[in-house]
């Protein structure tokens, strides 16, 4: 059996336009990273593996949680946000969102758009990113033990979607919807991969602390 629990990092740059200032946690982010870490210890401390991507917040995420020695696994790297946000307006025609209202109408549509290929100067192919994130994954489960992933809100969608054999409209509505710090938890038992909890918060259910709560 193995037990892999996902995390999404801490709230980055927010107020970002381009990746390289995205990647950075905001002092928020670290706080909320801190606090999942001590939640993490007072309740089921013991990981076999620790592995993020090679991102500066997926990294910063795993060592403010208190993991510095980490592994680095560049599968658990996010999609280029903002390099496929361009490529889909340059092609098509539809524009950059300037606000999160505008992202969550423009996520769904970026998602299908890539997901069908129909964008062409986006630095991975959807199949490609697909493949690798699964790929860990599938990887991780033909071990045993529990293992921490510390990524992004794409990887977590596109694991999802595997997990759960969602659409591309299903996984655009899960990117959504994880949350900075989040915790998902998956169980491969009898050869079958399972869903035990999604976008779990619980260092951050604590009042006082509701406006850690954030998904930007």
């Amino acid at each position: 059996m193995a037990e892999l629990i996902l995390v999404r990092h801490g709230q980055a740059n927010s107020h970002a336009t381009d990746e390289a200032s995205y990647d950075k946690l905001s002092p928020l982010g670290h706080e909320q990273a801190r606090w999942l870490g001590e939640h993490m210890r007072t309740t089921n401390p013991h990981f076999d593996r620790v592995i993020t991507g090679t991102l500066r917040r997926q990294k910063e995420t795993a060592a403010s949680m208190g993991y510095v020695d980490a592994q680095v696994d560049a599968r658990l790297d996010e999609l280029q946000y903002f390099a496929m946000a361009a490529a889909l307006e340059a092609e098509h025609g539809i524009e950059t969102p300037q606000d999160p209202t505008e992202f969550a109408a423009h996520l769904p549509t970026m998602i299908g758009h890539w997901a069908a290929d129909r964008v062409e100067g986006v630095p991975e192919r959807f199949s490609e990113f697909y493949a690798r994130t699964t790929g860990l994954v599938n990887e991780v489960c033909e071990g045993h033990g529990r293992v921490l992933l510390v990524t992004s809100g794409g990887v977590i969608g596109a694991i999802m979607r595997h997990v759960l054999h969602l659409g591309d409209a299903g996984m655009a509505k899960i990117m959504l919807q994880v949350m900075n710090s989040s915790v998902h938890r998956l169980e491969y038992v009898h050869e079958t991969l399972m869903l035990g909890s999604f976008n779990a918060t619980p260092h951050l259910d604590i009042p006082g602390r509701e406006h850690a709560r954030t998904f930007i």
